[in-house]
């Protein structure tokens, strides 16, 4: 008897793809999102303490340096994703998607704790932020495993035609994290003062991770092995060499290279806009209170989170390419003027001050450095001015020629740091967002607009890159490009942006980076990319 049927869309699909039962199906979907929440809350932790970071783990002197090295280290754990593809991919799919569940959560959750075990810059010196991107590139290395694990092994367990639907609860699970991390921080943050929180308080987060590693640990251990794989296994099927044959598969490479030049860095863009920028953007741009600022993020990802499913349900009835490609290009066209929008609500005095005076920084021996302290007078002002977060146009002259800066007609020679801040107060300057000026339900809904762009796309990404890759190769090859996209492309994004924005003395140049990125992700997915939601997976 034939395993082929035939479904009323009229693609043939082995008939044991069908056999999954929906407890089973309940079982796996809550066992691996409560894992990868964990992983998520764990990465995401840090995010939410980047400014802490800053002054607890890197020399003092130098806050634009600090808070670019922490931001750095917050990328690192990105970087080492696509190294923990290729490992947790190799065994993945050479000894089952199982096994990788429990080693990754392991590893993260070790990782976490030790970050909050961790000696201050104080304590040890300069050992303190070498230990910080050790345990960072663990976490990196395990959520590289992670993703691709719970990606192949949801929707190997989902019946054909909600595939979208089943691994579209997976991906809500990243912005719960953040969400989690968010709460957990401010919680504490709000149960004592500053001091005590920077003392001590700001390791509670990590090592509340302990709680949810061993939760995870026994959920996860209830679950069986993926039936496709178990099929392959029967058959003789496995790939012995994954990695290699991924790697030297001329057409498995191709769509590893659309994968990653469409979607993936398109998410990763979506993601570290939505979840991180412009959190950071309200917090160290436009001067919001940081517990406003995690409370107005918390509200738009509580109002995002169903769009996930929505949209992951959404594609199995519809497809998934044009739902993912055309929110790449709203997003390029948009993000621009969504953050100037936020600046408009969230501190309307910088808004007016920029409008209506002209800062001017002049100097002939300006080098711009991202780690090491500033030298000249010249470098020391626009690195004091980056840290107020102001914009201004620098205008080189001759070398060996003092510094100067104008400030609505005012002009101060040198690096004079009180009489900056004297001419840029009485010009109108805010030195930090004033509460009753900012338009909550504005804010909101713009930080709502981000994230409902991402939920287009990650709520039906899963699906769409496990159908794409055979079943032998699968949880390599879709997690190589995925992470290098999501993680290399996203997770420097703050980095990078706030890096070209220093660069500048503006505080939108920088969005320039996500623009470009997604208009190619526009155009490699519009021109590219296939429907795969008829495709059998087994």
């Amino acid at each position: 008897m034939s395993n082929l049927v035939e479904t009323g869309e009229g693609t043939r699909l082995d008939a044991l793809e069908i056999l999954p039962a929906r407890s089973s199906e309940k079982l796996t979907i809550v066992a691996s999102s409560f894992g990868a929440l964990l992983e998520w809350y764990d990465l995401y932790i840090y995010a939410a303490l980047t400014a802490t970071f800053a002054q607890l783990f890197f020399p003092p002197g130098n806050e634009v340096a600090a808070t670019l090295a922490s931001l750095a280290i917050f990328g690192a754990a990105f970087i080492l994703r696509p190294i923990g593809a290729l490992v947790f991919g190799y065994f993945g799919d050479r000894y089952g998607r199982k096994l990788t569940f429990v080693a990754t959560i392991w590893i993260m959750g070790v990782a976490t704790i030790g970050i909050g075990l961790l000696p201050t810059y104080s304590q040890v010196g300069l050992l303190a932020p070498v230990l910080l991107v050790a345990f960072r590139l663990a976490q990196g290395l395990a959520l590289g495993g992670e993703v691709g694990g719970a990606a192949t092994y949801v929707t190997e367990n989902a019946a054909p035609g909600r595939r979208g639907f089943a691994t579209s609860w997976l991906q809500t699970t990243a912005t719960i994290g953040l969400l989690l991390s968010i709460v957990v921080v401010t919680v504490v943050r709000l149960s004592m003062d500053n001091e005590s929180f920077n003392e001590w308080g700001w390791r509670i987060p990590f090592l509340v991770s302990g709680i949810l590693l061993a939760i995870s640990l026994y959920l996860r251990r209830r679950l069986s092995e993926s039936p496709v794989f178990e099929r392959m296994k029967s058959r003789g099927k496995v790939s012995e060499r994954p990695v290699t044959e991924s790697l030297s598969n001329g057409r498995n490479v191709r769509s590893m290279l659309i994968l990653l030049f469409s979607v993936a860095s398109g998410v990763g863009i979506l993601y570290g806009v939505g979840h991180f920028y412009s959190a950071y953007f309200l917090a160290n741009t436009l001067k919001v209170e940081p517990t406003m600022t995690n409370i107005l993020m918390s509200c738009a990802l509580v109002l995002a989170t169903p769009f996930y499913v929505l949209f992951g349900w959404l594609s199995d009835r519809v497809g998934r390419k044009w739902i993912m490609v055309p929110a790449c290009l709203i997003a390029a066209v948009t993000i621009q003027p969504v953050f100037k929008a936020l600046t408009h609500y969230a501190n309307p005095a910088l808004e007016r001050f920029q409008n209506d005076n002209a800062v001017v920084v002049e100097g002939g021996d300006c080098s711009f450095r991202l780690f090491s302290p500033p030298q000249s007078p010249c470098d020391k002002t626009r690195n004091f001015l980056n840290g107020l977060g102001v914009a201004y146009t620098f205008r080189e002259v001759a070398q060996g020629s003092p510094a100067r800066v104008e400030v609505a007609g005012t002009q101060i020679h040198g690096f004079d740091p009180a009489a900056f801040k004297t001419a840029l107060t009485q010009a109108g300057w805010p030195e930090a967002a004033e509460p009753s000026q900012v338009n909550r339900p504005m804010v909101v809904l713009l930080l709502l607009y981000l994230v409902l762009l991402l939920t287009m796309v990650y709520g039906p990404i899963v699906a769409f890159m496990v159908e794409l890759f055979p079943a032998n190769l699968r949880y390599t090859s879709l997690s190589l490009p995925y992470h290098i996209g999501s993680g290399w492309f996203g997770g420097m994004l703050p980095f990078v942006l706030t890096s070209i924005n220093a660069s500048y003395g503006s505080i939108y140049a920088g969005l320039w980076y996500p623009t470009i990125v997604l208009l190619i992700s526009f155009a490699v997915g519009t021109l590219f990319i296939r429907e795969t939601r008829k495709n059998s997976i087994d």
